[in-house]
């Protein structure tokens, strides 16, 4: 199983034509998120969606699970996994803080140590894409 921080360090974005890139700290692109809700690697292959009611698809436009517009982030059996605060604080279901996305687009880790930058981008897409698509929960 991947450690939090690296998959918060996967999630890292910067504004570019059309999409955010994904950046970790030292600026390297990791991945994209297209303004119509794509989730690409790397590589530019998709590996999920955003839809712009919560609702969360893998590649395959299975749906994985959802966010509400509380925050709450659940799978899709509806079971809690996270919550998304308004002031950027990421919390796992049992409410312990596992990451920031500070206004600057800075994201840290529990411990404030920066992971990377996520400029430009909605913080709740941003944490999502940690619980689904770069560390799994449950």
């Amino acid at each position: 199983m991947k450690k939090l921080s690296l998959a918060f360090v996967c999630m890292l974005f910067a504004l570019t034509m059309n999409s955010q890139t994904v950046q970790n700290s030292s600026y390297s692109t990791v991945g994209y998120i297209k303004d119509d809700g794509t989730v690409q690697n790397s590589s530019y292959s998709t590996i999920g969606y955003f839809k712009s009611d919560g609702t969360v698809q893998n590649s395959s436009y299975s749906t994985i699970g959802y966010v509400k517009s509380d925050g709450t982030v659940q799978n899709a059996s509806y079971s809690t996994i996270g919550y998304i605060k308004n002031d950027g604080t990421v919390q796992n279901s049992s409410y312990s803080t596992i990451g920031y996305i500070k206004s600057d687009g800075t994201l840290q880790n529990s411990s404030y140590s920066t992971l990377g930058y996520a400029k430009g981008i909605n913080s709740k897409r941003a944490a999502a894409a940690v619980f689904f698509f770069f560390y799994r929960l449950n």
